[in-house]
């Protein structure tokens, strides 16, 4: 497997545990001369920040990116990144991010951008064994920086961004580039190298799927099922208010009204406004916002018929797995654990659990059927094939007739 670009001079060795302020990036002046500097650089650092905790549609609301001697915060906001894409889709600039796939799915998502050359720090960390592999531990422990926890939860949708959230951003890009090298000098001397690649690999192919609002996602409510009829009907009815309530706020559905309040409104049933402020978990202000709304749902719970649990699927490759099937996912899940303590590593950086599925479904007897699963690289199948087909072999991986 070939190897990615190595990080210029600039980007090794310590970084100022104080930076200067970072280049705020809000016209398209300035993006076009951060383009001009960063295309000649074969790393850079990339992070994004967004609004999911304070908005119904949230969407990317900052980008940072680090160069060398520079670290810039971009305002999506306020200029069209689509230019970005120049960089991101290039395999000539390795894009350097902590916990990658986070990201790259919002970007999708918002941009339909592309990516090539991805570096992970946090995958490379887990894959070196690292205790912590968050990125305010690192920070902490390889360069004595702590970052403001009380930042981690900012509406970054607000304008105008103060000092704070502007040097709190800045710092999830900073230090990535003398990370990723440390890394992989770390990577190569432990033999590690081949399969981080591996992992990034998979990184640029990660795709956005919108997952639509489920009506019956009420049942999952933790006490819904301990409910009656009533209280059910009454959930689901307040329940699917909520979500309309939330889409034409644009706020989060928890921040209406938390999933627990709502099971507690549907098994007291208030009817009226004194009853409901008598609700565990209900505020005044959401009672005066609100309390007209809910009693109405609340009513026509009560008028409803009882809703039926959702029926699960069993049929099919993604249904219910046989017995035979289950024996040897965990006769595998036994093996990856051994092999992960013999590693010092978590057991899903040897395999995750839907790729062991996927192997106890298929039952591999060979390299080629084994590679045919598309399950792993070809790093992991020559660390791992053959302990798995002979474990397969071994009673667990029969064929069924």
């Amino acid at each position: 497997m070939s190897t990615t670009p190595r990080p210029s001079s600039g980007a090794t060795g310590p970084r100022p545990a104080h930076p200067p302020p970072p280049v705020v990036v809000d016209t398209r002046q300035k993006l076009a001369a951060l383009l001009e500097r960063a295309r000649p650089e074969p790393v850079i650092g990339v992070d994004t920040e967004s609004n999911s905790l304070f908005a119904y549609f949230h969407r990317v609301c900052l980008i940072q990116i680090s160069l060398p001697g520079c670290d810039y915060v971009i305002d999506p906001l306020a200029v069209d990144v689509t230019p970005l894409e120049e960089l991101f889709a290039s395999e000539g600039c390795q894009k350097v991010f902590h916990a990658a796939e986070n990201d790259i799915l919002g970007l999708k998502r918002d941009y339909s951008f592309t990516f090539a050359n991805i570096f992970d720090t946090m995958l490379a960390a887990r894959i070196l064994g690292w205790p912590q592999a968050g990125l305010a531990a690192i920070l902490a422990d390889r360069y004595a920086v702590q970052l403001n926890k009380s930042l981690q939860r900012a509406d970054w949708g607000r304008r105008p961004l103060d000092r704070a959230l502007l040097a709190y951003a800045q710092l999830d890009t900073h230090y990535l580039l003398a990370l990723r090298s440390q890394q992989e000098e770390d990577l190569r001397a432990r033999g590690r190298w081949e399969e981080a690649l591996e992992g990034f690999a998979r990184l640029p192919q990660v795709e956005w799927v919108e997952k639509p609002f489920d009506p019956d996602s009420f049942w999952s409510l933790p006490g819904a099922r301990d409910l009656g009829p009533t209280g059910l009907a009454i959930l689901q009815q307040v329940f699917l208010w909520r979500e309309e309530q939330a889409r034409r706020e644009d706020r989060p559905p928890f921040k209406i009204i938390d999933q627990r309040t709502l099971v507690e409104i549907s098994r007291q049933q208030p009817g009226d406004m004194a009853a409901l402020r008598l609700v565990a978990g209900m505020s005044g202000g959401q009672v005066q916002r609100y309390g007209a709304a809910l009693l109405q749902a609340i009513g026509r719970g009560r008028q409803a018929s009882p809703p039926t649990p959702p029926k699960r699927s069993n049929n099919g490759g993604n249904g219910r797995p046989d017995p035979k099937t289950v024996e040897r996912y965990d006769a595998l899940r036994a093996w990856r654990t051994e092999r992960a303590a013999q590693r010092g590593v978590d057991p899903d950086v040897i395999l995750t659990n839907d790729q062991l599925m996927t192997i106890a479904r298929q039952v591999p007897t060979s390299l080629e059927e084994l590679a045919a699963a598309h399950v792993m690289g070809p790093w992991k199948q020559q660390e791992y094939g053959a302990a798995i087909l002979s474990l397969l072999r071994d009673g667990q991986g029969q064929r069924r007739p």
